[in-house]
């Protein structure tokens, strides 16, 4: 045996959680949210265990969790989460135009699944007006059993989400209310309801800001692949704008995925 092969796997990628987007996603911007004509607007996120690396500009906060491992010294501090949260969030956004939105934070913090709710009258929709988060082993072992991740590509550099904005307060309340499904179906172990629910937001995604998933510097056919999952699975929607990772919803197995390891501690 190599000397070296007991080294943890943390020893080379950090000893700190990644962060997976499910539905919802995009409500989390107040220039979304104060669009809303019913908030609060609701999106998911799950903490992950580090067991492997997750590529780089793949919708997975690593840019987040490279900041986080530099800020407190590769462990995550045992600290009120919401104070931690603000804590990350003004070292990231620090001297930006376009700050980020609080959901990568929140999902790398907060263990377990997290629905946050986004309203534009509470804290300017920077921070949610709510957290729920869950954290029994039973959820967590049935998500880690239907949700299977495909990796795609890397958003390319120099892209950017926001050239086109379609901001239709109907689609944005749709947005909204896919977060709290999506949510509602992990809670209740209902396949068939998240797979809905992510197919929703990707439909929202398409409609609002329809470069997230096709953009001139984008040579890949992401729609065309999505369809194909969606057709074929309860539902599938990818990690991030711009491709990163499909993650596919279902009891089978997903020809070329891998599976996650939800953080409940």
């Amino acid at each position: 045996m190599p000397a070296n092969a007991s080294r943890r796997i943390t020893d080379a990628i950090g000893d700190f959680p990644y962060r997976l987007q499910l539905a919802g996603g995009w409500i989390d911007q107040p220039f979304i949210s104060k669009l809303n004509p019913a908030p609060p607007g609701s999106m998911v996120v799950v903490s992950l265990q580090p067991a492997f690396h997750l590529m780089d500009r793949a919708g997975m906060a690593t840019g987040s969790r490279k900041i986080a491992l530099q800020l407190w010294k590769g462990r995550l501090p045992d600290k009120d989460p919401g104070k931690l949260v603000e804590e990350l969030y003004a070292e990231e956004n620090r001297g930006k135009a376009e700050p980020s939105g609080t959901q990568d934070m929140i999902g790398l913090v907060y263990p377990g699944v997290s629905r946050l709710d986004y309203d534009a009258g509470y804290r300017g929709g920077v921070f949610p007006k709510l957290i729920e988060s869950n954290n029994e082993p039973g959820i967590a072992r049935w998500f880690e059993r239907v949700i299977h991740l495909l990796p795609v590509m890397p958003r390319p550099n120099g892209y950017n989400p926001l050239g086109i904005k379609n901001l239709d307060p109907e689609w944005i309340r749709r947005l909204g209310r896919s977060g709290q499904a999506c949510y509602d179906a992990i809670v209740g172990k209902d396949i068939d309801a998240l797979g809905a629910s992510l197919n929703e937001t990707m439909a929202c995604w398409e409609k609002l800001l329809p470069h997230t998933v096709s953009h001139p510097s984008i040579k890949m056919d992401l729609l065309a692949l999505l369809r194909h999952y969606q057709a074929r699975y309860p539902g599938a929607m990818y990690s991030g704008c711009g491709g990163g990772y499909l993650t596919v919803v279902s009891s089978k197995p997903v020809p070329g995925s891998f599976r996650v390891h939800v953080r409940i501690a």
